[in-house]
């Protein structure tokens, strides 16, 4: 898994112990054809993006991930914690996360400061989007469960992946928020209190089962790089979304 940029068709920063079971992948905001705000990959079909453009961003990041078009499944994200598993194409509606056992079924989930996060266990993946709503209401732990069970597999036998959010450095959240989450996961800066999400999905998939060493994150803050990343925070709302996709291997 990488940080793709899908003009270049490399990835731009070390590889997250690719697995050979499963594609998996994180846009950026480079590589497409959508004009400024939306510049330049722009996966979003609910922005005001052209939806032309929008088409030839999403067969263009993934004909670098080696995935089909027409084969593509997503999420009608709603800020929950509803996971969907999907045997064929299309888009599923009032769901924030999807898992599969069939092969070459790209999975995507769009972001542009929630956190998306990339599961593979032995016999399927999952693709989840996941903000402060949907975390606290258990989406991570949710979702490996849900995948577990579908694949009968042991939570110590999974791996996620966590991709580019809105993170501690960035993101200050009021009263209200803060108390539905840890206090590992919580900062308080001046007057304020920052949440970072990927610690709080953390201690949920920790305490679910999955060993800490196959937890991997990306590290990358989507308000804090604007050259890599949309922030609908940082952009107020003016801007485009990326994808965290998961792909079972054919050969898998």
């Amino acid at each position: 898994m990488w940080k793709l940029d899908a003009s270049l068709h490399v990835p731009h920063w070390r590889p997250l112990l690719p697995d050979p079971a499963a594609v998996l992948a994180f846009s950026t905001r480079r590589g497409g054809v959508s004009a400024a705000p939306f510049e330049s990959l722009n996966l979003g079909r609910s922005t005001a993006d052209d939806p032309a453009h929008v088409a030839e961003n999403r067969a263009r990041f993934l004909a670098a991930a080696g995935a089909s078009l027409e084969r593509l499944a997503t999420a009608g994200q709603v800020h929950g914690a509803r996971m969907v598993e999907v045997t064929a194409p299309g888009h599923q509606p009032e769901c924030d996360g999807l898992l599969t056992t069939v092969p070459g079924l790209p999975l995507a989930v769009t972001t542009a400061d929630c956190m998306s996060l990339l599961f593979t266990a032995p016999g399927g993946v999952a693709a989840v989007h996941a903000g402060w709503r949907g975390t606290a209401e258990g989406m991570p732990a949710g979702a490996l469960a849900a995948l577990c069970t579908r694949t009968a597999t042991a939570a110590a036998a999974c791996v996620v992946h966590i991709g580019p959010c809105i993170r501690g450095c960035c993101y200050e959240v009021g009263p209200e928020v803060a108390a539905r989450f840890p206090a590992v996961a919580l900062r308080r800066v001046g007057n304020g209190v920052r949440l970072d999400l990927p610690t709080a999905a953390r201690e949920a998939l920790r305490a679910a089962g999955v060993p800490d060493a196959s937890i991997h994150d990306t590290g990358a803050c989507t308000a804090c790089e604007p050259h890599w990343y949309f922030s609908h925070r940082r952009d107020a709302g003016r801007t485009g979304r990326m994808w965290g996709m998961a792909m079972r291997n054919v050969t898998d």
